[in-house]
C-alpha cells in the first residue's frame, strides 16, 4: 500500500492513543497460562494483535476481539504450531507457556521488523535453565519440560524486554519453583505484565526493576485487565507536533510511562501533562545529543521519529542508536527529501535547521515509517511513502487520526 501524505501541516486538535502493542501482545501470550475465561480491555486493533489472536486461536482457544476488548477461554489446546508462520517477533512468548500447559511446544522461528540482531538465545537459555529441553531445528523451535529445579538465578546476558517477559511469565505457573531474574529489563510494559500476572494469582515481586522474583503457583484463574497507554504512540505524536510547530492534546496516556518528555522540553517543547492527556506545543527548536538507551533511557521506538525533530533544530544535533545497529535505514529516506545528514558507525550528526521536500520514500520497518510520515508532513510539497501499511503492525487508525488533526493522508 502506498500513501499520499501533503507537506507544510500544521497540527492541531486532540487525538486519543490506543493501548499499548508492546504491553498488549505479552498480555495475550500470557493468556494461555489462564485455566478461566479472561477479558482484556483495550486492546489495540492492529496488525501484529490480529496475528498473535491468530495463533492463540489456532492453538484451540475461544476468543471473540469486539470493540477493543478481547475475551479469551483455554479449551484443549494443542502444543504444535510450527506450520503457523509468523511475522512478529512476539511469537516466542508463546513458547514457555504453551510448553508447560501441553507438556510440548513447537513453534516457528519469529520474525519481526529487520532493525539489527534480535536473537532468541536470551529466551532460549533461560527456559534451559528453568528446566526445559528446547532445541532449534530448521525454522522450528521446540521445547519440553524436563525437570522442576526448586530455585533458580537467571541473569540475563542483556535487559532483553521480551526475555525479561517470557522468562517472567513462564516461571509463574511452575509450582514448586522460586525464580529469581537478574539483569531485567525495566519497561513499563513488564510492570503491566507483572499486574496482569498478579491478579490472576501469580506471585511476582520486582517489575520495573533490575532484579524480579517468581514464587511458581499451581494454577491462574479469572481477571479482568485493562491495559496501559502505548507511550510510543503518544511519542511519535508529540514528535510530530512539535516539528510542525503545532499544538495538540495527546489523550489516552499513562503519564508514569512517558520516558521521553524530558528530552522533547530540553528540545523547545511546552509539554503540560495532567491525569491521562498532555498538551504540546513548540517554541524555538533547540538542538540535542541523544542517545538511545534501556528503559528510562530515551527509546529506541523514537529515535528515527527525533531524527526528523532534529532536522528543523537551529544548531548540531547528535542521534545515536546503541539498540538496534541497524536501525538507521531512515538517514537515506530522509537524504532523498534534501536532509544533509553524516553518519558515523551509530551516530547521526544533524546541522539544522534543514528544508525538508516532498519526495517519493520507502518505508522498511514500523518506526522508521512513522519517521517517514513526520517528515511529509512538514516537507515543503506531497510526498509518497511505499509500504505504508507497515504503520498498522503499531498504530492504531493511523490514517483516519492524521487526517483529523491536520495531516493529509490518501492511501492507495
Amino acid at each position: 500500500m502506498n500513501a499520499e501524505v501533503w507537506g507544510n501541516s500544521k497540527i492541531r486538535g486532540e487525538v486519543s492513543v490506543g493501548g499499548a502493542k508492546n504491553a498488549a501482545l505479552p498480555i495475550l501470550a500470557a493468556s494461555l497460562l489462564a485455566s478461566k475465561r479472561i477479558e482484556i480491555s483495550r486492546i489495540p486493533d492492529l496488525a501484529d494483535v490480529r496475528e498473535m489472536i491468530s495463533m492463540l486461536r489456532a492453538l484451540g482457544m475461544e476468543i471473540s476481539f469486539v470493540n477493543n476488548t478481547v475475551s479469551l477461554l483455554p479449551n484443549d489446546l494443542k502444543g504444535d504450531i510450527s506450520g503457523f508462520s509468523s511475522g512478529i517477533r512476539a511469537s516466542i512468548l508463546l513458547l514457555g507457556p504453551l510448553t508447560l500447559k501441553t507438556g510440548k511446544a513447537k513453534i516457528s522461528y519469529p520474525g519481526g521488523c529487520s532493525i539489527g540482531q534480535r536473537p532468541i538465545d536470551i529466551h532460549l537459555n533461560g527456559l534451559r535453565k528453568l528446566g526445559f529441553r528446547v532445541s532449534v531445528k530448521g525454522k522450528v523451535v521446540e521445547a519440553v519440560p524436563m525437570r522442576r529445579p526448586r530455585q533458580v538465578n537467571i541473569r540475563l546476558s542483556f535487559p532483553s524486554v521480551g526475555a525479561t517477559e517470557h522468562l517472567m511469565t513462564t516461571a509463574s505457573i511452575m509450582k514448586g519453583t522460586e525464580t529469581e531474574l537478574l539483569n531485567c529489563a525495566k519497561e513499563p510494559e513488564i510492570v503491566d505484565l507483572q499486574r496482569f500476572l498478579n491478579s490472576m494469582g501469580a506471585r511476582i515481586l520486582g517489575a520495573g526493576t533490575s532484579r524480579i522474583h517468581i514464587k511458581g503457583v499451581p494454577r491462574l484463574l479469572s481477571v479482568h485487565h485493562e491495559v496501559i497507554g502505548d507511550r510510543i504512540e503518544a511519542g511519535t505524536y508529540a514528535i510530530l507536533t512539535m516539528a510542525s510547530g503545532g499544538d495538540l492534546i495527546v489523550k489516552g496516556i499513562t503519564p508514569s510511562t512517558l520516558n521521553f518528555v524530558d528530552v522533547l522540553r530540553k528540545m523547545g517543547g511546552v509539554i503540560s501533562i495532567h491525569d491521562n492527556s498532555m498538551r504540546i506545543r513548540a517554541s524555538e527548536l533547540m538542538p540535542m545529543e541523544v542517545v538511545t538507551a534501556p528503559y528510562p533511557g530515551f527509546p529506541t521506538d523514537l529515535q528515527p521519529q527525533i531524527t526528523v525533530l532534529a532536522c528543523k533544530a537551529k544548531g548540531i544535533s547528535k542521534i545515536t542508536e546503541k539498540i538496534f545497529e541497524n536501525r538507521l535505514g531512515h538517514v537515506e529516506e530522509l537524504k532523498k527529501m534534501g536532509a544533509i545528514l553524516d553518519v558515523v558507525g551509530q551516530a547521526i550528526k544533524i546541522n539544522g535547521p534543514q528544508v525538508l521536500h516532498g519526495a517519493k520514500v520507502v518505508g522498511k520497518d514500523l518506526r522508521e515509517t512513522a519517521a517517514m510520515v513526520i517528515a511529509a508532513a512538514i516537507a515543503d510539497g506531497p510526498s509518497e511513502i511505499e509500504n505504508f501499511e507497515i504503520l498498522f503492525r503499531g498504530y492504531e487508525n493511523v490514517v483516519e487520526k492524521l487526517n483529523k488533526i491536520g495531516v493529509r493522508v490518501i492511501t492507495s
